[in-house]
């Protein structure tokens, strides 16, 4: 029999109990539940770059599992509490775009909206509703008794790269613990003879010669790009291809967010010859 298992994603951070009093709450209800931590290190209320970072991390996870989310921007308020079943697990949080990433990889078999218990807190449903449900998931009860069925979840716009003749324009989606810059480039990967291939929507397919190639993020200039960081200098920015598929922004040995004080949502242009 599978080991119930539950992965949780949060803004909350590690400083405070929130994580730790929602997890209290699945073990009651689930005490042989094996509990794993994404990340609480989302940054407050970006439900962009939470929606990224569950896109890529829960096909790395066996089918049966629950996935926890909360960047709850909207708590207490009109927007539906959600939980959703497809064929690679469960996702339980706030209906606001947070389970784009995921959906745009998988299918909604069934989803319904929670029911709010009555003396559910205003500003804490991760622990009074959404931690209540992810336990019952993983204890093997039916999504469908949990709400009331829906067609249809909250999906954040898509935001594709601008292209022109010469340059691709996107943004920074996301800045990992080491100041890598994740951009929304991509996806992309080197092809046999070390050129970047890029896949853009509704363009089709980029094939580009590194060596004539520039990433510019506000006054910077990066024309390094390799595989990966050890190939350039020490303490130089590069671009590569993150492990994810992205457009990455990196300084070898050090922290391209503090090198080129750039920040989420900042814009980056990859410029070019054909």
């Amino acid at each position: 029999m599978n080991v119930p298992i539950v992965a949780l994603l949060t803004d909350f951070g590690t400083s405070d109990p929130y994580v730790g009093v929602m997890k209290g709450v699945i073990l009651r209800q689930c005490p042989n539940a094996q509990l794993i931590d994404l990340t609480h290190a989302v940054a407050p209320q970006h439900v962009r770059q939470a929606s990224y970072l569950l896109g890529t991390a829960f096909s790395h996870f066996p089918p049966h599992t629950v996935f926890l989310a909360v960047v709850d921007p909207g708590v207490g308020t009109s927007r539906r509490a959600v939980a959703i079943r497809t064929d690679h697990g469960c996702f339980v949080g706030p209906d606001n775009g947070l389970f784009t990433d995921v959906l745009r990889a998988t299918q909604i078999i069934e989803a319904v909206a929670l029911t709010t218990p009555p003396d559910a807190s205003q500003t804490f449903h991760g622990r009074d509703v959404f931690a209540p449900a992810a336990a019952a998931l993983a204890n093997g009860t039916a999504l469908s008794s949990l709400g009331t069925p829906i067609n249809a979840v909250q999906r954040l716009d898509h935001i594709s790269p601008a292209i022109t003749e010469s340059s691709l324009r996107g943004e920074i989606i996301h800045i990992d613990h080491f100041g890598n810059l994740i951009t929304g480039i991509g996806p992309c990967h080197w092809s046999p003879d070390s050129h970047l291939i890029i896949a853009v929507d509704d363009y089709g397919v980029l094939t580009l010669d590194p060596s004539v190639c520039q990433v510019r993020l506000a006054n910077h200039v990066i024309d390094q790009f390799h595989p990966t960081y050890g190939f350039s200098i020490a303490g130089s920015a590069l671009a590569l291809i993150s492990s994810d598929g992205q457009l990455e922004i990196a300084v070898n040995g050090g922290s391209a967010a503090q090198y080129l004080d750039a920040h989420l949502g900042d814009s980056v242009e990859l410029r070019y010859h054909r």
